[in-house]
């Protein structure tokens, strides 16, 4: 399916279960203990259904924090006008106060430093809106700063979610803030 064409929505319908399932599964245990017998039997699909949506498990819990990555996003660019270059949005700080139900799962698939599959995907997102962003203010320098910020960002994210970096949400949320605002002015 390329983008822009309609979903079939008995597959987004599978989908769905599959992600939910798969997050129920994750509360319970790691996802190296998950096995697709159990997920399956938990959305209530067939095996080789799972397989017609997903090659592995790694694919599906990427989809399923899929959400993480959107809200990510919409979180670091939640303000208007002039950005206060001190205090992050609320909605950033609320960002990674939502991440303590599923935090064992997003650190499986973020690695420190920000790599893994779910910061690949977490990069490649706030990298191109950041680019976009920039391109419409006609700012200098738009796609080094963008990968910049996408880097900075999901390396923080990831090291604060390993323990590598102390704060509550709040604080962490400020602290990135105030490293992405400076870059953003560093151009």
């Amino acid at each position: 399916m390329t983008r822009g064409q309609a979903e079939d929505p008995r597959a987004a319908r599978t989908r769905a279960r599959l992600r939910t399932a798969l997050l129920q599964e994750c509360a319970e245990r790691p996802l190296e203990e998950v096995g697709v017998a159990a997920l399956v039997r938990r959305a209530g699909v067939g095996r080789a259904t799972f397989y017609v949506h997903y090659p592995d498990l790694e694919a599906l819990a990427v989809d399923a924090c899929a959400d993480v990555v959107r809200e990510a996003v919409e979180a670091l660019h939640a303000w208007r006008g002039r950005p206060d270059p001190v205090r992050a949005p609320a909605a950033l700080a609320e960002f990674f106060g939502s991440l303590t139900p599923h935090a064992a799962l997003y650190r499986t698939l973020l690695a420190p430093g920000g790599g893994g599959p779910l910061g690949r995907v977490l990069h490649r997102d706030l990298r191109a809106y950041s680019l976009r962003e920039r391109e419409r203010a006609g700012a200098a320098d738009a796609p080094l700063v963008a990968s910049a910020v996408a880097a900075t960002f999901a390396g923080v994210l990831a090291d604060w979610l390993h323990g590598d970096l102390d704060g509550t949400p709040g604080q962490i949320a400020d602290q990135v803030w105030q490293l992405l605002v400076a870059l953003h002015a560093s151009r």
